[in-house]
């Protein structure tokens, strides 16, 4: 199964697609339309001419790679934006969102990858904010408890209103908003990316209140980049690149591979370009490295040239053995090779001075500063590189940003344009730009991929190919089975803190892997 491409991964999904229902009295009525709808910000045509329609009872799916307009398209459906040109129609009749909560008062609400709430507030304070019931002059509150609970019931969620919202886990969280989401009564729900924070379970959990919501007459705009998740949800898809919608139709008459195309303009062949470079010696060496709480006795061999795999199941502590690797945090046990020499890493600086680099999980936490240009970014972590006597040299910064922001092919329009501004993709690329611009040895890429779209995807694996050609020597930390499987040279699976099987690129099979990170097999 090496080298499987998204295609092949999504034919063999075993969970069944949820279609939409047709006993729901208006099925495929359509609820919302956009017509001819544009948008533009300077110097950028963030739309150009979209056609949109959400039918009761079904889920629409919305793809496109990163910067193809698919948020400035939410922002306009939700009232943060307004259309240049174009209608947004709901049951036919034009209507304009000047805000929010012109939105909601039509029935359409959006649920975030990253949930917006009041931490500190109640799920009841936070499923009525902006709308409370009132009993004359008072809020009442009774009313309000009482109906969150019901809500909650519906879907199947035990916790109590009066909960804070800060002692949530995400997927309850995401639970919420949706209960926030069904107190507007919403007809129409954006999801952006649900999933991307949530374990399968989780993940089931969700799908299952979709269906429900599908069921019940309700349209669903369903935004994600796993083509298992799409086809497993959707009925309907529109697809954009470049601001312009450039297809739609029925997922049941598609395939993942026509999808691909039709979001990057060209077919890739290949979507995990893995060839087999010649090995150097061992450039990392791990033994018996453990802690008290999150893993234990672990020791492997990384060689130069080599992709090495790390998969396991959340909680599995493979992102905190690399943390500790790096510096991040401190082992209670173990020692560390480079090149054959022990290595005492307490802190960060002492592993960028060994030779390694991080590329963490969460760009947006860990890996960027949003409100800094790209220049600022790439140099953020070799700044000893471009400073002379007293001062920082820019011109020397801005070689190195041109040098690695033009191999990566980075979408800015200048190298001072701040990182938020830049689609997830392209944050990407900068993030492992900028570890790329300490000189590495060994580089560790944890979740490489999360939450970008194909294109990047593809661009990021093709830079892993070129720098194991290189001589680096490449830790891939991923939960995603078929980008694990189709990178890597040899896969370990970690199961409760714990190395329990490898598999070389020969013996690379889906089943076991699964079942080895599941804590069964051999």
């Amino acid at each position: 199964m090496a080298g499987r491409s998204d295609a092949a991964a999504a034919a063999d999904i075993g969970s069944p697609r949820l279609a939409a229902d047709a006993d729901t009295p208006e099925a495929g009525r359509a609820l919302l339309r956009l017509a001819g709808v544009s948008k533009h910000f300077p110097g950028v045509r963030a739309l150009d001419g979209v056609h949109l329609e959400l039918r009761a009872g079904e889920a629409t799916a919305l793809v496109g790679e990163n910067g193809a307009g698919k948020s400035t398209l939410v922002k306009i459906l939700t009232g943060i934006e307004q259309p240049d040109a174009g209608e947004v129609l709901i049951d036919g009749e034009p209507v304009s969102f000047a805000g929010p909560r012109d939105a909601w008062s039509a029935g359409v609400t959006a649920i975030h990858q990253e949930t917006v709430m009041f931490d500190e507030l109640s799920i009841v304070e936070n499923v009525f904010m902006g709308h409370m019931p009132r009993r004359g002059p008072l809020v009442d509150w009774s009313a309000m408890r009482a109906r969150t609970h019901e809500l909650l019931r519906r879907l199947d969620c035990d916790i109590e209103p009066e909960t804070r919202v800060k002692s949530l886990g995400v997927a309850q969280k995401h639970l919420v908003e949706i209960a926030r989401a069904l107190s507007h009564d919403a007809r129409i729900v954006i999801m952006d990316e649900p999933t991307a924070a949530l374990s399968a379970r989780e993940i089931d959990d969700l799908f299952r209140i979709i269906a429900q919501l599908k069921s019940e007459g309700r349209s669903l705009l369903f935004i994600s980049h796993k083509f298992e998740e799409i086809f497993r949800i959707a009925d309907r898809f529109v697809c954009l690149r470049d601001g312009k919608q450039v297809g739609e139709g029925r997922i049941a008459e598609t395939t993942p591979q026509q999808l691909v195309r039709l979001m990057i303009g060209r077919s890739i062949e290949q979507v995990f370009p893995k060839r087999t470079v010649p090995l150097g010696g061992v450039a990392l060496e791990v033994k018996g490295l453990g802690n008290a709480t999150e893993f234990a006795d672990v020791s492997f061999a990384l060689r130069k040239g080599e992709i090495l795999g790390l998969y396991g199941l959340i909680g599995a502590g493979r992102s905190e053995l690399m943390q500790a690797i790096f510096g991040l945090s401190r082992p209670a046990s173990g020692e560390i090779r480079v090149n054959g020499q022990p290595c005492a890493i307490g802190a960060p600086a002492d592993a960028v001075r060994a030779g390694i680099a991080y590329v963490p999980e969460d760009r947006q936490a860990q890996g960027i500063v949003p409100a800094l240009g790209v220049r600022e970014n790439v140099t953020l972590a070799s700044l000893g590189r471009h400073a002379g006597r007293l001062l920082l040299s820019r011109r020397s910064e801005l070689e190195e940003t041109r040098r690695l922001g033009r191999r990566f092919a980075v979408r800015a329009s200048n190298w001072e344009q701040r990182l938020r501004e830049l689609s997830g993709g392209n944050q990407q690329k900068v993030v492992i730009a900028k570890w790329l611009a300490t000189r590495p040895q060994i580089i560790i890429l944890d979740e490489p991929t999360k939450g970008i779209d194909v294109g990047s995807k593809a661009a990021v694996h093709e830079f892993m190919v070129e720098l194991a050609g290189e001589g680096l020597a490449i830790v891939l930390v991923s939960s995603e089975l078929p980008e694990v499987m189709g990178m890597s040279d040899r896969i370990l699976v970690m199961h409760e803190g714990r190395i329990v099987r490898e598999f070389d690129r020969s013996s690379m099979d889906a089943a076991a892997i699964v079942t080895a990170a599941a804590g069964g097999g051999p």
